[in-house]
């Protein structure tokens, strides 16, 4: 049986419906993982955000006509994330429309140079892991950051570049109504924020969400600066918005409410941050920072810093390289070891490795069971199905949705007979 907590969450914050914020701007909400907006102007419409796919940007569409039939005259891009930018194909509607986003404007899975050295195949089977990708819907109960069931036609297809790229903080008339675009990094540099001061919504794109933010992305991703993040969160919150409507999860309401759920995720991110430099500090090993790791009392009962897309630990460790590196100062790790030496001076210990294969069957602490299988498999050693069968167990209480859909879909591969 699935996680309660994130089975609620996913029935709660990825609910389809398209949700009212003012007369005039709305906010679509569970047709696709992250959120589109709308700003209807005198004669034309804005939207924020489009998609992942050309299938959900249809279904928005549809939602969004029953509202209003004006043409839709400017797309923004609050930042580079593929969930976010593309549907554009749909929204323009066959014309040419301004499209608006950061000037450092830069995806790392959309329009990257296949001739440079980088992991490209790695980066996209642990993109499909996260996600969950060829899940049944009841596997992929949640994306985390999304609802587990949604439309998948057109994945990444509808991407349109942004045309008009945006240096500094500036206020814009989107067609009679004021807004501000406010750069504003944190899960990306490229981030930018939408400011509608009369209105007093706040459009934070993916820097909030009802979930733990994620710090660290298990698909892989280059360093997000935590402590700008932390000072971006801050800045948002000065603004005193009434209305935040964040690029996934349900809109917040109320100014005290809106400022309570960004400064107590500041709070999160510098307790991360804080906990993971002291441990350093005092020469702790990455793996006792990481286990230690807990929020505090008036911060852990929070339902919005709940792990279901980001996880503290995780968040540990990606804090710890992207501020020293990978040495974690322990001269022990300046040298190396094969998976397979490692592996045979394990079973050795053991009694060998029939010994070893016993002893993982027998270990009721799971992460042990997987670490054992590991040395099992690098022997050659047929301790896959082990291994598939306890990623499952774990998955059926793991309250993160990216680490269920990793465990599931890797437990997949290995009863297919895939490896790597």
């Amino acid at each position: 049986m699935p996680n309660n907590r994130l089975i609620d969450h996913n029935e709660t914050q990825f609910k389809k419906h398209v949700v009212t914020l003012a007369p005039g701007v709305w906010t679509a909400v569970g047709f696709a993982a992250s959120t589109q907006h709308m700003i209807e102007g005198e004669t034309s419409v804005t939207i924020i955000d489009t998609s992942e796919s050309t299938g959900a940007a249809t279904n928005v569409l549809a939602a969004f006509r029953e509202l209003t039939d004006k043409p839709i005259e400017q797309i923004i891009y609050t930042h580079s994330h593929r969930d976010h930018i593309s549907g554009a194909t749909v929204f323009s509607e066959g014309r040419d429309v301004p499209i608006l986003a950061s000037a450092g404007f830069s995806s790392d899975l959309v329009g990257q140079d296949e001739t440079r050295i980088a992991p490209n195949k790695a980066l996209g089977r642990r993109t499909m892991a996260q996600f969950g990708i060829g899940l049944s819907p009841s596997e992929r109960i949640s994306l985390g950051c999304g609802p587990g069931d949604r439309p998948m036609e057109g994945m990444g297809a509808g991407h349109i570049p942004p045309n008009q790229l945006i240096s500094n903080d500036q206020e814009i008339d989107l067609d009679g109504v004021t807004a501000r675009l406010i750069h504003a990094p944190g899960e990306t540099a490229d981030h930018m924020a939408v400011w509608l001061p009369d209105a007093k919504i706040l459009f934070p794109g993916d820097n909030w969400y009802h979930a733990f933010p994620n710090l660290y992305a298990i698909r892989g991703t280059p360093y997000r600066d935590f402590a700008k993040w932390a000072e971006t969160l801050g800045n948002l919150a000065d603004l005193g918005a009434e209305v935040l409507a964040p690029g996934h999860t349900q809109p917040v309401f109320g100014a005290e409410k809106v400022r309570e759920v960004l400064m107590t995720t500041r709070a999160a991110i510098l307790h991360v941050m804080q906990h993971t430099a002291d441990g350093m500090d005092a020469g702790h090993s990455m793996d006792d920072i990481a286990a230690s790791l807990t929020l505090p009392d008036d911060l852990a009962d929070k339902p919005w810093l709940g792990e279901f897309y980001g996880k503290a630990s995780w968040s540990a460790r990606a804090f710890a390289t992207g501020t020293l590196g990978w040495y974690d100062g322990n001269p022990t790790h300046l040298g190396t070891l094969s998976s397979a030496k490692r592996a045979q001076h394990m079973a050795d210990l053991a009694g060998g490795v029939e010994a070893l294969f016993e002893q993982a069957k027998q270990a009721e602490d799971l992460q042990w069971r997987l670490e054992l299988c590991d040395h099992l498999i690098a022997l050659g050693a047929p301790a896959q199905g082990l291994k598939a069968d306890t990623m499952v167990t774990l998955a059926e209480t793991e309250i993160n949705a990216t680490a269920r859909n990793t465990y599931l879909w890797e437990a997949k591969k290995l009863r297919e007979g895939e490896t790597s």
